[in-house]
């Protein structure tokens, strides 16, 4: 027995009704799911990927006064003037002094007599064609032959409308003869990492870390030796610290 051709040809409506209520449905997924959510993924920015982006051709290595390679740069902080100086003061880094003749006979007093001296001075390294901006200074035990130091330089960069600080921090170890000019001044220790890590966690303890990141292959280069002749190494990264904003100032 046949079928009727009508009976025929309404089974043939059917099915061409489903497919195309299927195709519909298939074109419904892929315009307002699949295809929106590929485009998203075409055009996001992959947070470490932007700020990589932002910090290339950034300087990664400061400079001494008459043209010696110097320490390597390892910490930014993102905030004002203002935010840095509290920041550091809360985390218990102080300011240090600028170094002098009057000063490096200071510390070879001090260091033989081991004297404390809150007030221990800092030599000018050079980023941006510029000394530092700011220098802190920690204080380890009551002498003045070690402590931890970090300059930081205002970039020319902006994050969201506030200043991009960059910084190098290093642990002083021992004071000596400088290997290029025989002049008297702290040698550091090798890992710069753990005062830049000490930085970071001292600011997280303060809570003043409003958002940390880490930029991972800053340094192509993961040794050398500073102006002083003092080796370094690094495992390259920097910390990137946006800082908690200060409150304003009281009127």
């Amino acid at each position: 027995m046949t079928d009727s051709p009508k009976y025929s040809a309404d089974a043939k409506r059917q099915s061409r009704m489903k497919i195309a209520l299927i195709l519909v449905v298939l074109w419904g997924i892929a315009a307002y799911i699949f295809i929106p959510l590929i485009w998203r993924a075409y055009f996001a920015v992959d947070p470490k990927a932007s700020a990589a982006a932002m910090f290339k051709g950034q300087p990664t290595l400061t400079r001494t006064g008459d043209g010696h390679p110097g320490d390597p740069v390892n910490i930014a902080i993102v905030g004002s003037d203002r935010d840095l100086v509290l920041a550091m003061h809360a985390a218990k880094w102080e300011p240090a002094d600028p170094l002098s003749f009057k000063s490096s006979v200071r510390i070879a007093v001090d260091s033989i007599f081991r004297r404390p001296d809150d007030d221990a001075p800092v030599s000018n390294l050079i980023l941006f064609d510029r000394k530092q901006d700011f220098a802190f200074e920690q204080e380890i035990g009551d002498s003045p032959r070690q402590r931890r130091h970090v300059r930081y330089w205002k970039s020319t960069l902006t994050i969201d409308g506030r200043s991009l600080w960059l910084g190098a921090a290093t642990l002083d170890e021992r004071v000596g003869l400088s290997g290029t000019t025989g002049q008297v001044t702290h040698h550091i220790a090798p890992n710069v990492d753990a005062m830049r890590d000490l930085i970071v966690d001292d600011l997280e303890k303060a809570k003043e870390v409003k958002e940390l990141k880490w930029i991972d292959g800053f340094h192509k280069v993961l040794a050398g030796r500073n102006g002083g002749g003092d080796p370094w190494r690094t495992d390259g990264r920097l910390a990137v610290i946006e800082l908690v904003p200060s409150p304003a100032p009281a009127k």
